[in-house]
C-alpha cells in the first residue's frame, strides 16, 4: 500500500537533517517506523530502500499483507463450497478452478511490487476461477491506493463490464442473476472506493509535510534576510557615526602635531575636543552594540539626531577648523517627520565627514530646503581641493550606505565630481503628499 510519487506535491530539495528542515522518520518516530506503511516510510526517508530500489517492508506491511492473504484465502474457500456443491459444474473444471484460485491466493504477495500488472491479470482470471474473487478484490483495491484514478477506473470498469457475462455464463445458486450483478457491482465499487479514500489520506499526510517543510525553510529564508538587513543597517549606522568622530579626531590631532608650539591654552583645548570626541564615539559604539543585543535601533540609547540637530553637527565642524555655510529652508522644520529628518542628518555628516577627509580646507556648503509635500532636498557641496590630498583608504563606502539608506526612506540620492573639480552630494527625501 503505496502512494505514486508522479502524484506527490513537489519536494523540496535539500538535506533533510539541515537546521530548520524535517528530519527523518526515525527521528521524528524513534522506535515506530514499523507502524508506517513501507510507501509513506520511503517518501519521509528516502535513504531506507531494499534491493533495487523498492521501499522495504515494514512490520506492518508484513501484518497487513498476511491478513488480506488470509481474506482471500477465506473467500476463496467460500466459494470453493458453492462449488462442491453444484451438480452443473464438472469435478475437473471445480479442481482446475480451486488450483487458480490457490496460484491467485500467493500472487497475492506480489500486490506491492506489481499492482497493475497483477489486476490486469486477475481479469481473465476472475472469468476463470470463482474461488479467485478474493484475490482480485485485493488486487483491485492495491490498485486503487497505488496508482492514480485513470487506472483504476479502466480496471475496475472492464470488471464491471464483464460481470453480465460472467454471470451469465456462471449463476450463482443462491442469488437470482440480477441481484448478484448488483452486489458484485457494489461490492467492486466500494472496494475502489476504500483505496482512493486511503490513497487520499496518504497523500494529505505527505502533502502536508511538504508543506510544513516548505513554511520552516522559508521562515528561515526570512529570518536570514532579516539578519542580513540588520547587519546592513548597523554597518551604515557605524560608519556615519564613527567615521564622523574619527575625523574630528584626526583633525585635532593632526594640529597638534603640526604645532607643537601652539598656546598651551589650544593646546588644552584641542585635547579636549579630543577627549570629547573620543567619548562620543565610544558612546556611539556603545550604543550600536546594544542594538545588536536588543534589536531596534530607535528604541536603544539616546534619542537619535533629527534634522534640528544639524546647527550642533555644523557647529561641531567650525570648532574642528572647518568652513561650513549652513543654508537652512525648511518651511515647517518641526514639522519634518523623525526618520526624514534623521536621514537628512546623516546626509549632512557624511557630506561633511567626506569633505574634511578629501577636501581640507575648502569651504563646504550645506542646503536643505523643501517643504510639506514637496519632499525635502539635502545637498553637500565643495570646491575642488586646493592642493594633492593623500589617498583615504575605505573612501566611497559611506556612500554607497547613503543611497541605501534614503532608497530605504523613500527617496533618492546623487553624487559625483563636477566640473569646476567640486563634489555634491544631494539626495530628496520624501515628506508628506
Amino acid at each position: 500500500m503505496s502512494t505514486v510519487s508522479a502524484d506527490l506535491p513537489p519536494r523540496i530539495p535539500g538535506n533533510l537533517s539541515a537546521p530548520g528542515l524535517p528530519v527523518s522518520p526515525a527521528l521524528l518516530l524513534p522506535g515506530r517506523r514499523w507502524l508506517l506503511p513501507s510507501a509513506v516510510a520511503a517518501e519521509l526517508d528516502p535513504g531506507r530502500t531494499g534491493r533495487g530500489g523498492r521501499p522495504r517492508r515494514t512490520v506492518r506491511d508484513w501484518i497487513v499483507d498476511c491478513g488480506w492473504f488470509l481474506l482471500a484465502v477465506v473467500i476463496g474457500a467460500l466459494a470453493a463450497d458453492t462449488l462442491t456443491g453444484d451438480p452443473n459444474i464438472p469435478h475437473g473444471l471445480a479442481v482446475a478452478d480451486q488450483w487458480i484460485g490457490g496460484l491467485a491466493c500467493a500472487a497475492v504477495w506480489l500486490r506491492r511490487r506489481w499492482p497493475l500488472g497483477l489486476a490486469v491479470a486477475m481479469i481473465p482470471v476472475g472469468m476463470v476461477s470463482n474461488t479467485a474473487g478474493g484475490a482480485g478484490l485485493v488486487a483491485l483495491f492495491t490498485l486503487a491506493v497505488h496508482r492514480p484514478f485513470p487506472y483504476v477506473a479502466w480496471i475496475a470498469g472492464s470488471q464491471l463490464a464483464l460481470l453480465p457475462a460472467y454471470f451469465w455464463l456462471r449463476p450463482d445458486p443462491d442469488l437470482p442473476y440480477l441481484a448478484a450483478v448488483l452486489v458484485t457491482a457494489l461490492l467492486t465499487a466500494a472496494v475502489v472506493g476504500w483505496g482512493m479514500f486511503v490513497r487520499s489520506k496518504r497523500q494529505l499526510m505527505l502533502s502536508l509535510r511538504d508543506r510544513a517543510r516548505r513554511a520552516e525553510t522559508e521562515a528561515a529564508l526570512r529570518a536570514e534576510q532579516a539578519q542580513q538587513l540588520a547587519r546592513e543597517a548597523i554597518a551604515r549606522e557605524m560608519h556615519d557615526v564613527l567615521a564622523h568622530r574619527l575625523t574630528l579626531l584626526s583633525v585635532h590631532a593632526g594640529a597638534l602635531e603640526f604645532r607643537p608650539d601652539a598656546p598651551r591654552e589650544e593646546v588644552a583645548r584641542a585635547a579636549g575636543v579630543i577627549r570629547e570626541s573620543a567619548h562620543e564615539a565610544l558612546q556611539d559604539l556603545r550604543e550600536i552594540i546594544g542594538v545588536l543585543r536588543a534589536g531596534d535601533a530607535d528604541d536603544a540609547g539616546r534619542p537619535q539626531p533629527t534634522l534640528a540637530a544639524l546647527d550642533a553637527l555644523v557647529a561641531e565642524s567650525r570648532e574642528a577648523g572647518m568652513k561650513v555655510v549652513l543654508d537652512l529652508v525648511v518651511a515647517d522644520p518641526a514639522g519634518v517627520p523623525a526618520s526624514v529628518g534623521r536621514t537628512a542628518y546623516r546626509i549632512a555628516q557624511e557630506g561633511l565627514t567626506n569633505a574634511r577627509k578629501h577636501a581640507p580646507g575648502a569651504e563646504v556648503t550645506v542646503r536643505v530646503s523643501g517643504g510639506f509635500g514637496d519632499g525635502l532636498t539635502v545637498s553637500v557641496r565643495n570646491p575642488a581641493p586646493s592642493g594633492e590630498v593623500p589617498h583615504v583608504p575605505g573612501s566611497g563606502q559611506g556612500l554607497i550606505g547613503l543611497t541605501e539608506r534614503a532608497a530605504l526612506a523613500g527617496g533618492r540620492l546623487s553624487h559625483g565630481v563636477e566640473e569646476d573639480g567640486g563634489f555634491e552630494v544631494r539626495a530628496w527625501l520624501p515628506w508628506g503628499g
